[in-house]
């Protein structure tokens, strides 16, 4: 950080030391980074942004000499024709010493161009992939705005899905499960049971910090009776535990009851467990607005792990953010994962069910009421859905399958007109819409199974979001 200290106060070039080591630059914007297009050290290539990768035409280095060199250093990035007006390409070319390859980085993170005086820039302020990054007019727009600080590496086997987030940069502001502890130092509560022959309510823990539930301790409680979950836990420290809707800590709501705790039980990290088996009637809900949650236009992202074979047509299976008022209040209210078979605008593959977005007023496959042709069903036993936002102008759906390979971008570009920026509330819904549960609400209609998911504050990195999927298939749903 020292060495960081000395190049900003620097006044005309960036100025490093020998041994500087080269590293990507991160839009601020777009959260992705400045990339050499096609991976070529062929002179005259453009630079753009791209999804951060690690790889050699993603590494930049400031050197004494104010250029700024990539490609293993072999080549410097240069003002095309030693260009100084607004809108000149970007390029590499053989490292020359001329003024037009001369760069200083100001202290707002912009980088100027020494002979122009323009900054690198998004073009038209994009955030998607092949963007191409143009000379402009310095604005102190967050798309002229670049970071050497990159996403921490994922911690070690062993760590949860919030320590990762939390090594990006995005933590946890709620962590629901009742399967796994979603940090690695996690030792708590995961979920309330109440028994029907006495209604009397446990809460059911780990066996280990960091580990899977402690499914004995419902078995044994709930022996010889029936058994429902009225609470998940947040694991966060947030205190946004999840209710269900219909209980006294939800006033208000009269349309829901809570899920039977023993319908379904499976295996994860060798050892049993249950799922929240979601049935039409049952939903959750809390108000985090106070308690960290993104509201507004604040970026935000979450995942869930759910499955493709308990699934309906009902509205709305949803898990993220809602309404306070738990009413359809405007486009843009709501940011939650929805996962279910409605296709409300079309543009959904096959039968279902989908990851899509419920965006409210609208659960949207993509950027508009048109066909997505990324869309794709996922109907394996476990499914892991994400979506995130960037609040004012990109979102993006992924969805695989939770027990084994990568994840597959459903949609990452533009919000559908209307809800730029967004309008969040900063509720926590899960198991339906936003409109739930009270008299006058939306009906509580969907069917769906929950595992585990978080909500995290910011805009998670690519890298973020596959070191997640990862420790989500480590895990060994069964």
């Amino acid at each position: 950080m020292a060495l960081l200290a000395t190049m900003l106060v620097t006044a005309l070039t960036w100025s490093t030391s020998a041994s500087a080591v080269a590293a990507p630059l991160v839009g601020s914007a777009s959260g992705r980074c400045l990339d050499v297009k096609g991976n070529t050290d062929a002179t005259g290539s453009t630079l753009q942004l791209w999804d951060c990768n690690g790889q050699a035409n993603q590494a930049f280095e400031f050197t004494s000499a104010g250029e700024l060199r990539t490609m293993n250093g072999t080549r410097c990035v240069d003002a095309s024709n030693a260009g100084t007006s607004p809108g000149t390409a970007v390029i590499i070319w053989t490292c020359n010493g001329q003024s037009n390859q001369s760069w200083r980085q100001n202290s707002d993170g912009s980088i100027t161009g020494v002979q122009s005086g323009l900054c690198l820039d998004a073009n038209g302020a994009g955030t998607a992939n092949g963007t191409a990054v143009v000379l402009w007019t310095c604005n102190g727009q967050s798309n002229q705005k670049w970071s050497t600080s990159t996403t921490t590496p994922p911690p070690a086997g062993g760590s949860g899905p919030c320590d990762i987030y939390a090594a990006g940069g995005t933590p946890c502001v709620a962590a629901h499960s009742t399967v796994r502890a979603l940090y690695s130092s996690y030792s708590g509560r995961l979920y309330e049971v109440r028994r029907s022959s006495d209604s009397s309510t446990r809460d059911i823990g780990v066996l280990a910090a960091g580990g899977f539930v402690n499914a004995a301790a419902q078995d044994s409680f709930c022996s010889g009776t029936s058994c429902v979950i009225t609470a998940v836990y947040d694991q966060s420290g947030h205190g946004n535990d999840l209710w269900y809707q219909g209980s006294a800590q939800v006033p208000g709501s009269s349309q829901s009851s809570p899920a039977n705790a023993t319908t379904e039980s499976l295996t994860a990290g060798g050892t049993k467990a249950y799922s929240l088996y979601i049935n039409p009637g049952n939903s959750y809900w809390r108000d985090g607005h106070l308690t960290g949650v993104p509201t507004g236009a604040a970026p935000e992202g979450a995942y869930m792990v759910t499955s493709g074979t308990h699934v309906n047509g009902g509205c709305c299976f949803d898990y993220g953010n809602s309404e306070t008022t738990r009413k359809a209040d405007a486009a843009g209210a709501m940011d939650a994962i929805n996962f279910g078979k409605q296709c409300w605008f079309g543009g959904c593959s096959g039968s279902g069910p989908w990851v899509q977005a419920d965006l409210e007023w609208g659960l949207y496959p993509g950027g508009s009421q048109s066909w997505n042709t990324n869309q794709r069903a996922f109907t394996s036993k476990f499914v892991t859905a994400m979506l995130k936002n960037n609040g004012a102008t990109r979102f993006a759906l992924k969805g695989a399958n939770a027990q084994s390979g990568g994840l597959s971008t459903l949609w990452d570009g533009a919000l559908p007109s209307g809800y730029s920026p967004m309008k969040k509330q900063g509720a926590i819904v899960l198991g339906s819409g936003g409109d739930c549960c009270k008299p006058g609400g939306g009906a509580n209609l969907s069917a769906g199974t929950f595992y585990e998911g978080a909500i995290v504050a910011g805009y998670p990195s690519d890298a973020t979001d596959n070191a997640v999927q990862s420790n989500i298939t480590a895990a060994g749903y069964r």
